[in-house]
């Protein structure tokens, strides 16, 4: 039962699901380590900053990156691709009977799921994490005002039984393939946001994440927030009350930097001491970098599951044609780009899908550079050259469209102008407009205010794509603009799939199902597939436990395994 988001990023970015995950429980509780006195403080780059840290509210990579150590969420996956506990004390299965399968009065089948909260958790003011901020999660998730990014959670849980002060059960509608997954289930602090919630619709505003971030009680992580300066840097410091393997670091801070250039210059300052490699250089960036300097550092190149893509507005009246799809990605030499850009590491996408996952398949429509067939559909749609080499339609409309990025990623830059030079050659103009992460994803994309927006999901293993694809994911007024569905799509035969996927319990059964949803996808193109990326970690030498997961969970989940050589 993965109610998952797919996370958004700026230099690299969301799944379905997924974007995001997060992390373990237990505290800080000893002395510096032996041999890490000359580096007791660790100082990351990264390239957004998050526009809110609270865990239900929009889903951005950077505030993932920032919650991995300072938050624990029920489940994640872990560097082998497997689902495992942090907060909970044992995962439900059925064989272990806590999980049950039951029969729903529609004739559908449920699931109820117990899960157990460690007993040593406690948010960092010394509050017990207990049930009753199961109880209040769960009671903001169903408020179809709070703005919770991920509401389809709970509205599969009909209800939640509380057993005690750290056992409960969720009554879920669905029985999925990923039942035991929880990732999205993140708990609030009751004793904190509770008063922040008395007016619903202005939860977002009010949440004690935005009004007071270094306020101990939102974190329950190894680490707690002591220090938040807007669009610059969040400094992190040991939770006295964490009851786990002690972090080795006495202070942490992250550093926004979102100009990829001002980042490889802050490292080699030393004003940084990394960069993370899941919002950090882009592989072209990454790799320069490594000719330069690859012997100062350590570099670690990790190819995972983050889908590079060009979103389309549908609601466009001219990107609502599919035949204009088809011309905008014919007239693309996808693997151009990937060779002269990214040394081939970075393979050409057919679909959302990466040939890592289970659930991928090869066959599926493929589409080759081939600028005559694109000529050729626009002709034959009325859009004819003039002596500028642009197309107009025959009331002279120009075939126009804006372009949009994260902005200060020098990689992604590069491509638009690759992309803005191949489209006009099919007599395609392209506008680019650029803006912040934090406006991008916390503005634009909710509010369906683009053409064409380039950027990555980062997802989780076989991840549904609910939150991308489903017609029910739409954001709008209506829903307080939640949902990943930035394009519009809407398909029956799609929401059909996905439904099915959920559901689908026989991996081979299953497996037929993704190939169906491939095919679709890459037949309808709501989105222009480019790559699959490789994430750059460029790390001190002295820095040891960084493992790179290739999905949706960032390292920083396992930031209590991180320390000094001696």
């Amino acid at each position: 039962m993965r109610f998952m988001n797919v996370f958004r990023e700026n230099g690299r970015t969301r799944h379905h699901r997924r974007v995001a995950l997060l992390v373990g429980l237990l505290a800080w509780g000893g002395t510096m380590p032996a041999g890490a006195a000359e580096h007791e403080a660790l100082s990351i780059g990264i390239t957004q900053f998050p526009a809110t840290l609270n865990p239900n509210i929009d889903v951005m990579a950077a505030k993932s990156y920032v919650l991995g150590m300072t938050l624990r969420p029920f489940t994640v996956y872990d560097a082998e691709w497997k689902l495992a506990c942090l907060l909970c004390t044992e995962l439900p299965s059925i064989a272990n009977g806590l999980a049950i399968p039951v029969d729903l009065p529609d004739g559908k089948k449920g699931v109820d799921l117990t899960y157990t909260i460690r007993p040593d958790a406690q948010w960092a003011d010394g509050v017990p994490v207990t049930t009753a901020d199961v109880r209040f999660t769960y009671e903001v998730g169903r408020d179809p005002q709070s703005g919770i990014s991920n509401a389809e959670l709970y509205r599969r849980i009909r209800a939640i039984d509380i057993k005690d002060e750290k056992t409960f059960t969720l009554h879920v509608d669905k029985l999925t393939f990923d039942y035991a997954a929880i990732q999205d289930f993140m708990l609030l602090p009751a004793h904190i946001e509770r008063e922040a919630f008395a007016a619903p619709a202005e939860y977002r505003l009010r949440t004690r994440y935005n009004t007071d971030p270094t306020n101990p009680g939102l974190y329950n992580g190894p680490y707690r927030v002591a220090e938040f300066v807007a669009g610059s840097h969040i400094l992190l410091e040991p939770n006295p009350h964490w009851a786990g393997p002690p972090g080795h670091f006495r202070r942490i801070t992250v550093r926004a930097i979102e100009n990829t250039a001002a980042l490889e210059a802050n490292l080699l300052s030393g004003t940084i001491d990394m960069i993370a490699g899941e919002l950090g250089l882009p592989l072209d960036e990454g790799l320069a970098f490594a000719k330069r300097h690859g012997e100062a550092f350590q570099i670690v190149y990790k190819p995972g599951l983050v889908y590079e893509h060009i979103d389309l507005n549908l609601a466009h009246p001219v990107l609502a044609d599919r035949r204009v799809r088809e011309a905008l990605i014919l007239g693309l030499d996808r693997e151009a780009i990937s060779q002269s850009l990214f040394a081939g590491r970075q393979p050409v996408a057919a679909t959302f899908v990466n040939p890592l996952d289970l659930g991928y398949t090869a066959d599926t429509p493929r589409y080759r550079h081939d600028p005559v067939r694109a000529a050729e559909l626009l002709d034959a749609l009325g859009w004819s050259k003039g002596g500028d080499g642009l197309r107009r339609n025959a009331q002279g409309q120009k075939l126009s469209f804006e372009l949009m990025t994260t902005a200060g990623n020098r990689s992604r830059e590069l491509v638009e102008q690759v992309l803005q030079s191949q489209w006009r050659r099919i007599g395609v103009d392209i506008r680019i407009k650029n803006e912040p992460a934090r406006v991008m994803f916390g503005e634009t994309l909710p509010h369906r205010r683009f053409d064409m927006a380039m950027y990555a999901w980062i997802s989780s293993p076989e991840n549904v794509p609910r939150s991308i694809l489903h017609s029910s994911e739409i954001p709008s007024a209506a829903n307080g603009f939640v949902g990943q569905n930035a394009t519009g799509f809407t398909s029956p035969e799609m929401d059909r799939l996905i439904d099915a996927l959920e559901i689908e319990l026989d991996p081979t059964a299953r497996k037929a199902l993704w190939a169906e949803a491939q095919r679709l996808y890459a037949a309808e193109l709501p989105s222009l597939p480019l790559y699959f990326r490789s994430d750059v970690f460029i790390l001190p030498k002295w820095l040891t436990g960084v493992r790179p997961t290739g999905n949706q969970s960032p390292t920083t989940l396992w930031i209590t395994d991180w320390s000094a050589q001696p």
